[in-house]
């Protein structure tokens, strides 16, 4: 099995009012900075996998290039609707798209490998979402209800205390979901 991949979103960096707007347990725009960077480079080494599904930073190009450098990791950015800056550094990325189906090596998966659709946005239903595959989103910052029966997940650091979450994090809140199959075999 792959290890050391990760999934984000939502960061926001440079962005004051997204401590208001997101009730985030900030007393400033750099403590929020400052521990969001920690955070990441907590969990995240130089040379593992992150899936970023949008939103990185509402700063100036040249203050998001710089928070970029600060981070580890290899990042893949999924665009969200706050990517101007971001889009201004497209070298730190190894790639930068609009949607994404990831495929995964997991021996407790189907044939061995998990598929994932990565978007900024949720979605009610997704490219084989009636045979289990699962979507990750980011965008909503927590405000929508997890729908325990749709494998599908908010990825966003206002969800998860402010961290990337990993592959195996995903796995095991996914396990708890209560989806079955809309078609059953037929007698």
């Amino acid at each position: 099995m792959q290890t050391n991949i990760f999934f984000t979103a939502d960061h926001h960096f440079g962005h004051e009012n997204i401590i208001k707007f997101s009730e985030r347990p900030f007393e400033s725009l750099e403590q929020m900075n400052e521990e969001l960077i920690k955070r990441w480079n907590e969990k995240i080494a130089k040379d593992d996998m992150v899936y970023h599904l949008g939103d990185v930073s509402l700063g100036k190009p040249d203050f998001t290039k710089e928070i970029l450098e600060r981070l580890n990791g290899k990042i893949h950015l999924i665009k969200g609707n706050h990517e101007y800056s971001a889009l201004r550094v497209p070298e730190r990325f190894e790639w930068i798209k609009d949607y994404h189906e990831l495929y995964i090596e997991d021996e407790e998966a189907t044939a061995g490998k998990r598929k994932i659709i990565l978007f900024h946005y949720a979605m009610r239903t997704w490219n084989a979402s009636h045979h289990g595959v699962w979507q990750l989103y980011g965008h909503s910052h927590g405000t929508l209800s997890d729908d325990e029966n749709a494998l599908s997940i908010d990825i966003g650091v206002d969800c998860h205390n402010f961290y990337p979450i990993s592959y195996e994090e995903v796995k095991e809140i996914m396990k708890k979901k209560k989806w079955t199959p809309p078609f059953a075999p037929r007698n």
